[in-house]
Formats: C-alpha cells, sequence, structure tokens
C-alpha cells in the first residue's frame, strides 16, 4: 500500500477512505480490467466481417494485452489475493468460454470451422493453452516471449479447428500464398 500510495502521490489514509483493505483494492481493478476486457472483445467480434477475421483481430487484440502481463502477477493474484483469482476464474469460465463456443459454433456455420470439432471441448482447450502459455515453469520468463508463446498456441489452434475454406483465410490474413 506504500508504494500504491507513493506512486498515486497521495497518503494510504486517503486510499483507505475508498477502499478497506489491499484485497478490497485489487479486486476493485481486477474487476474494471475484465470489463474493459470483455467490452473489448464484444467491440472486435462486433466489427468483424466474419469468425476467422475475428480470430485474427483478437489475436492483434491479445498482443497487447499479453505483452504487459507479468506472469509474477498472476502468480500473486493467486497467492495473496484468491478473491481476485476467484473474480478471474470467473471471468474464464463464463464469458470466455462462451464467447469461444459462440465463435466456433458461428465459425461451423460461415464454412470455416471443421463441423466434427466438440465445440465445448476446444473452447476449453483454448482456455487452458492460454494459461499454460502463462506457466513460467514449462515457458521461462528468460527464455520465452508471452506474446510468442501464446501467438504459437493461437496459431496452431486456429489452424487445427480450420476447414480448409478457413485455412485460406487465414493465410490470406498472414499474406501467404497457396503451397
Amino acid at each position: 500500500m506504500d508504494d500504491i500510495a507513493k506512486h498515486l502521490g497521495m497518503s494510504k489514509k486517503t486510499i483507505y477512505q475508498f477502499f478497506k483493505d489491499k484485497n478490497e483494492l485489487v479486486m476493485a481493478l481486477v474487476k474494471k480490467k475484465l470489463q474493459e476486457d470483455e467490452d473489448n472483445m464484444c467491440a472486435i467480434i462486433g466489427k468483424s466481417g466474419n469468425v476467422i477475421e475475428e480470430m485474427i483481430n483478437m489475436m492483434k487484440c491479445s498482443e497487447e494485452i499479453f505483452s504487459r502481463i507479468n506472469p509474477i502477477v498472476i502468480h500473486d493474484l493467486q497467492k495473496y489475493h484468491p478473491d481476485a483469482w476467484g473474480q478471474f476464474q470467473d471471468f474464464k469460465a463464463g464469458v470466455l468460454i462462451r464467447t469461444l463456443e459462440e465463435l466456433l459454433t458461428k465459425g461451423i456455420k460461415q464454412g470455416y470451422i471443421r463441423p466434427d470439432i466438440d465445440v465445448k471441448i476446444m473452447a476449453r482447450m483454448r482456455v487452458a493453452q492460454v494459461e499454460l502459455g502463462f506457466n513460467t515453469a514449462i515457458f521461462p520468463i528468460a527464455e520465452f516471449s508471452i506474446w510468442k508463446v501464446q501467438y504459437q498456441l493461437l496459431e496452431h489452434f486456429s489452424f487445427g479447428i480450420c476447414t480448409l475454406k478457413g485455412y485460406k483465410l487465414l493465410n490470406q490474413h498472414k499474406n501467404i500464398n497457396d503451397e
């Protein structure tokens, strides 16, 4: 709290007028950030022409998010702020998985996503992949860029679920000619 007060140029007493403790402050920040992320996802989906474009735009949006996330923050949330971590888990289970299921279902209808995939399994797998990318035991920060790991996992996922039509559109967005 001393560091936060110093950074904001105010006393801890002033902060405590708005938040009863550090956990409440962290919880408020996590809620605000998750709401911003949900709004951002909705905006991306609203302005995209098809599911592949949505995936590409989400990838670009993810780059900005992942580039500023420190895996230590994730660890600290889990260890020291279980309520805030629970809020993140609720967001993951509710918003992220539901949005991915809707995206995959739409992609199947548009002919870009393979109709033989199980939407519920693939949505949960994708969320688990994102979490895996933050695991510093598997991807040490000194060796791996978080964004590069996340990009590779997303690209692998995207090409794995696409039909030939989706594959061609993904390559088109990446400026790769058919080979």
